[in-house]
């Protein structure tokens, strides 16, 4: 119990127009890397959510080092686990340093300005995510990928024991999907830290994580290594697609091939 770091237990939630998320059980342990995968409406995102206490599950609770989340402040919770998500609007003409120094307002105290602690931690994350060169640009200007790298960057300002992502390679094309992927796995594998995060690619899923969850409908249908989850019948049935699993041909993962529906 001592390395569960978040978890779950009997989690609904529901939005006006109806449950989202039933019944919901899960753990994270220190140093999980975790894929969270299921079809368009499954609860993914609303589970991110939950998990870093932006909403109140209906039933339900969430624990963060065994603490109740609900009873802890959005600073405490600030300070451990840090989200990523689809897509970030910024109506202020931030720069992109300006954007990771954000990552900082969970240690600095209220009415006071960043210190040379911050700065120095703020120029070790831009160095670490590869965006020290863009740190003058407006990033309202900077390309999706950049972008990306530079939410994270932010979010690792934090200096989080928990990151989680929201479809982290959404609107990216392959060369920088991977190359956010790259990022998250090296952090956890260097850094120790905890990564939870949604996924639409089931390839990239199963490339780049060890371990799998699967929701449907708001419940989770399947949970463990890849080769594990993405099996041909629970895809059909989930997705609701014709595929092929095979193994990938460099690696001991599963490698997916959608079959087109036969005329």
């Amino acid at each position: 119990m001592d390395d569960i770091v978040l978890q779950a237990q009997g989690v609904d939630f529901s939005y006006y127009d109806g449950l989202v998320l039933q019944g919901v059980s899960l753990e994270l342990r220190r140093g999980d890397l975790v894929g969270l995968i299921g079809p368009n409406g499954a609860g993914k995102t609303t589970l991110l959510r939950v998990l870093s206490g932006l909403l109140k599950p209906r039933r339900g609770l969430v624990y963060l080092d065994s603490r109740d989340i609900g009873q802890l402040s959005r600073r405490q919770i600030a300070r451990r686990v840090a989200v990523v998500p689809q897509d970030l609007v910024i109506p202020f003409a931030f720069t992109a340093y300006g954007m990771v120094m954000l990552g900082r307002t969970p240690h600095v105290p209220p009415l006071l300005s960043a210190g040379p602690r911050d700065r120095q931690v703020v120029m070790e994350k831009m160095e670490l995510t590869d965006t020290l060169a863009l740190g003058e640009r407006p990033f309202n200007e900077l390309s999706g990928g950049e972008q990306r790298r530079v939410v994270i960057a932010m979010a690792l300002a934090q200096e989080p024991e928990i990151l989680l992502l929201d479809e982290p390679t959404l609107h990216l094309d392959i060369n920088h999907q991977i190359e956010i992927l790259e990022l998250a796995k090296r952090l956890n594998r260097e850094g120790s830290l905890t990564v939870l995060a949604t996924m639409h690619d089931l390839n990239l899923a199963a490339l780049y994580f060890d371990r799998l969850l699967m929701l449907n409908g708001g419940k989770m249908v399947a949970e463990g290594l890849p080769a594990e989850v993405l099996r041909e019948e629970s895809i059909r049935r989930v997705f609701g697609a014709q595929v092929r699993v095979e193994q990938h041909p460099t690696h001991n993962r599963p490698h997916i091939i959608v079959l087109p529906p036969t005329p």
